[in-house]
This record gives C-alpha cells, structure tokens and sequence, in this order.
C-alpha cells in the first residue's frame, strides 16, 4: 500500500487525489509480468538488458526535461531542484546502467522503441510549451511509480535475486528523498495555482502514469518499430 500525505492543507489533498486517479495503473505495473517476474528473480536476462537500453535512453531525455522545467520555475529554490534532480538522473541511475552495461555486455546506443519515444515526446513537449505546472505533474510519476515499485519489490524479492542492485537503487533511501522533493513541489504550485490549472496538473500525471505501464509492457515485449 502506497502511504499517502495525510496533512491537512488542501495541497496534500490534491497529491492524494492524484494518486487516487492512478490506483488501477499502478496495480496493473504491479501485476505485469516484468514486475512479477523481476521480483522472484526469473525475468529474462534479454528483456532486462533490452530495457536497461531503454532506459538509458529514456533517462536522457528525462534529464532535458526536467533542466527545462527547472529553467521554467517560479520559485528559486525549485529551479535548484530540478537542476539536482536533472544531475541526480544522469549521475545515479547512469552509474546503475553502466555497472550493468559492463556486467551484461549492453549496447547503449540504438533507436528508442516506440513507447519510450511516445513517453520522452511527451514529456519534453510538456516541459517547452505547456505551463510550468502540467510539465511538474507530468515529471512526477516517474519519480513517484519507481519509488513505490521498488519498494514493492525489496519487500517481495527473493534471496539473491541478480537485479539486487536495480532494486536497491529504486528502494533506496537517496532516491526516496528525490521523490518526496518531487511531491513537495507539486504541493507548492497547488497552493500558487487555479482549480482550472489543478484539472490539467492531474490530466498530465495520468497521461505519465499511463505511459509509465507502456514502458514496462514496451519492454517485456522488447518493443520494436514496424519495418
């Protein structure tokens, strides 16, 4: 079960209802087989290397992201987050993949699969043209969906499970902090915002969180371009 901020102003409200809204995605990522089968230990060592590829290529674009909506914020101190977050991205999780890319002999390079494509298109686009707010709700699934799949998992993992490091990565307490900064900031441009500017922060999480489950489906099925 997913704790959920339980203070009384009405920008705890909102995350919650946000959450609320994707209960029945993130049921369907925990229930993927890419999810069950990481979990006991059995996922395929070809998919798991087709989706560190990915998400190497995936963590990229991310990074631009998330440095344009920083660049975007309104506050100071937010502008400094999402520059960390954006450095956190490539420096943490890069360090994760290449331990791994070594480890496994993966290629780095080649072309995004088509819902890692649909998912970075969505979320650059969201940062440069839409408002400052939609691009911070459409970033924080992300942060948020990984935090609680990987603690999902440690809780479930079997012993000497060979994704050990993956799963410690996500269950950790060094990302966990970057989620809750992440949350926290949504809380604050709630405050600052309309109710008509809330209806899209919550239309551009869901829109994240449904392509959160296409990435992991995406590479389960190691996801390729038609010719």
């Amino acid at each position: 079960m997913v704790l959920k901020h339980t203070g009384a102003t009405a920008s705890e409200v909102f995350t919650d209802s946000l959450w609320a809204e994707i209960e029945d995605i993130y049921q369907s990522i925990l229930e993927h087989p890419f999810i069950t089968e990481l979990t006991r230990g059995e996922l395929d060592l070809e998919i798991f290397k087709f989706y560190l590829q990915q998400d190497a290529l995936y963590l990229e674009d991310f990074s631009r992201a998330l440095a344009i909506t920083g660049a975007r914020a309104e506050e100071p101190k937010e502008l400094q987050q999402f520059i960390e977050f954006a450095q956190g991205a490539i420096v943490t999780e890069r360090a994760l993949h290449e331990s791994y890319f070594e480890q496994y002999d993966v290629d780095a390079t080649g072309p995004k699969s088509p819902s890692c494509f649909n998912y970075t298109n969505f979320l650059i686009a969201t940062a440069s043209t839409g408002s400052y707010p939609e691009s911070v709700a459409a970033l924080l699934p992300c942060f948020w969906i990984y935090r609680e799949v990987g603690n999902y998992i440690y809780k479930q993992a079997v012993d000497d499970n060979p994704y050990q490091d993956w799963i410690d990565t996500y269950s950790g307490e060094e990302f966990g902090e970057a989620v809750e900064q992440a949350i926290d900031i949504t809380n604050k441009v709630v405050r600052r915002t309309s109710e008509r500017t809330h209806a899209k922060m919550k239309t551009q999480f869901v829109r994240s969180s449904r392509l959160e489950w296409m990435f992991w489906d995406s590479a389960y099925h190691m996801e390729e371009w038609l010719p």
